[in-house]
């Protein structure tokens, strides 16, 4: 199939700003110290204000929560901690009547092993669904193949006693991987995504896609040697048979033309977590029949210099050339806060958000990005994360130190509302079930609120103009040469209207040319001004400048 014509109309999606929250942390509606579903509902308005287009809600599902909500137990269903399906459906209503549609997760690589799908399939192996997993038998008393879990270090295989033989758990031995291939798992998963378009959702999160169709064989891995983070060769498993599948991309197919058939036009966002090189990534949507976006997680990682961005949102163009979307995201529930990756500075947290909020694609933010939250210290013995429980033995002087940490739970802490000790999250008295962070006294909603050079205000403006400027959300991205090793400047364009964006990441003022005039739209300090052809920047700031239209 051929990529959409521009001409066509575009779906919702395409250059739509999305804001993902972490329900457990959002906010407490009950006083149990635990954000639940009548809480993001209260909300709302904080969100609207922002001027993006959907929120994302991370799992909120039944779950044993060992893993905080990705360890599923029913699929159709709302956890009681959260509240009820009735409660669900009062917040899709109320983010409906505000413009914004809902995106929820949808974790379909595995479910927790307490699921009475699995339960079934490990009580024997003639259980109808005895193959609903992944099952093998093992090799001289080890595992059946290489394959590792996520984090490179574990097999990914875990015995089972009462089976006699081992399931495969990509992530944790507490998740096990559905079979994908059996037909009647898909056909339960299908009957999922039906349940939830039924009760109004307008898009869907896969947590893991990439891992979701492995090898049907459970052929090994390659190994092929990496270099590791001190430069040591080292041997590790390529992951193709695991990871970005032939079959991987042919779900993405069929689940957009199940979305399709079933809601009746190409209105439903799917977004995948994939990892992998651009073009792997860019698999999963081009052709426009695929997935609708699958997120890049280059700028997880990024570097705080402008040769950085220039060099990734010219990869991103070539590998997803419009209409497609390059995924953009700086942070979220797994990875380091973004304002902690540039020392808690504020100044270049507004540079990352005029950039975010302005390149061609779709800009995701995490609850709190826009208060600027950093990440929360909590010791590895504290954590609830049954992740940072793995590596629970590294000592603390060496964790600390760790760019990007090993708890994730200190990137979870609650969404700060106001400057009272619980941040508003949950009422006074109650302990919420992460600590608060300590620049709750003004890194909070209230206090941000009332100040016009906060982070908030800024983030509500440049997501603002991003919807006024169609430029901005739906126009073509040019880089401009020749600005200097400390400056990053693009021109996003649509027919007449042309925005430039210009953003010095260096320590020194700087100035970038116009080509002509302009009226500056916004600037992230009191230094941006436009003076003749000329755009003035001081150091770690930026600026929009809607350019005049060339004389005839």
């Amino acid at each position: 199939m051929e990529v959409r014509s521009c001409a066509m109309a575009a779906p919702w999606f395409q250059g739509a700003s999305v804001y993902q929250i972490y329900p457990r942390s959002f906010a407490d509606s009950d006083g149990d110290g635990i954000g639940d579903l009548a809480g993001i509902t209260a909300h709302l308005d904080h969100v609207a204000s922002l001027g993006v287009d959907a929120i994302w809600l991370s799992p909120f599902f039944p779950s044993p929560q060992r893993d905080f909500g990705y360890d599923i137990t029913d699929y159709c269903d709302v956890d009681p901690a959260y509240g009820t399906l009735e409660t669900f459906d009062a917040l899709v209503a109320a983010a409906h009547e505000r413009g914004l549609r809902v995106v929820i997760d949808a974790v379909f690589n595995h479910t927790s092993e307490e699921h009475p799908w699995f339960v079934a399939s490990r009580s024997s192996r003639d259980d109808p669904k005895a193959d609903w997993y992944v099952w093998g038998d093992g090799r001289d008393g080890k595992p059946p193949n290489n394959w590792r879990s996520v984090d490179f270090i574990h097999s990914a295989w875990t015995y089972d006693e009462g089976r006699g033989q081992w399931f495969l758990a990509t992530f944790d031995p507490c998740q096990p991987d559905l079979n994908w291939h059996h037909p009647d798992v898909r056909a339960a998963m299908f009957d999922v995504v039906r349940f939830w378009l039924d009760r109004g959702v307008d898009g869907f999160r896969f947590d893991m896609f990439g891992a979701i169709m492995k090898d049907g064989k459970l052929r090994d891995e390659a190994w092929a040697p990496r270099l590791s983070t001190d430069f040591q060769v080292v041997r590790v498993t390529d992951r193709s048979r695991t990871n970005n599948t032939e079959a991987c991309y042919q779900l993405g197919r069929d689940l957009r033309a199940l979305c399709i058939e079933h809601r009746g036009a190409d209105e439903v966002l799917l977004v995948g977590e994939c990892f992998g090189a651009l073009p792997e990534l860019a698999r999963y949507t081009e052709g426009g029949d695929g997935l609708t976006h699958a997120f890049i997680f280059d700028a997880l990682t990024f570097r705080y210099r402008a040769g950085w961005f220039r060099g990734a949102i010219d990869r991103y163009e070539e590998a997803f050339p419009a209409p497609l979307d390059p995924a953009w995201v700086y942070e979220n529930h797994d990875r380091s806060r973004s304002i902690s990756r540039v020392g808690d500075d504020l100044a270049k947290a507004r540079v990352l958000a005029t950039v975010l909020c302005t390149v061609r694609g779709q800009p995701t933010i995490y609850m709190g990005q826009e208060l600027g939250m950093p990440n929360t210290y909590i010791p590895l013995r504290d954590a609830l994360d049954v992740v940072a429980q793995r590596f629970s033995w590294v000592p603390e002087r060496v964790s600390k130190r760790l760019p990007e940490r090993l708890n994730r739970d200190e990137m979870r802490t609650p969404m700060l509302w106001d400057p009272s000790s619980t941040g508003g999250f949950c009422p006074e008295g109650i302990t919420p079930w992460l600590p608060v962070n300590p620049l709750v006294a003004t890194r909070n909603v209230a206090v941000q609120e009332e100040d016009p050079t906060s982070l908030l205000v800024l983030y509500r403006r440049l997501l603002h103009l991003r919807r006024e400027h169609r430029a901005l959300r739906a126009g073509r991205l040019d880089l401009v040469p020749g600005t200097g090793d400390d400056v990053l400047a693009y021109v996003r364009s649509d027919g007449e209207e042309r925005v430039l964006v210009a953003a010095c990441f260096g320590r020194g003022a700087a100035t970038v040319a116009l080509g002509g005039t302009g009226t500056l739209l916004v600037g992230t300090d009191v230094t941006a001004a436009v003076a003749g052809d000329v755009l003035r920047l001081g150091p770690n700031s930026a600026a929009l400048v809607l350019l005049d239209p060339a004389p005839a």
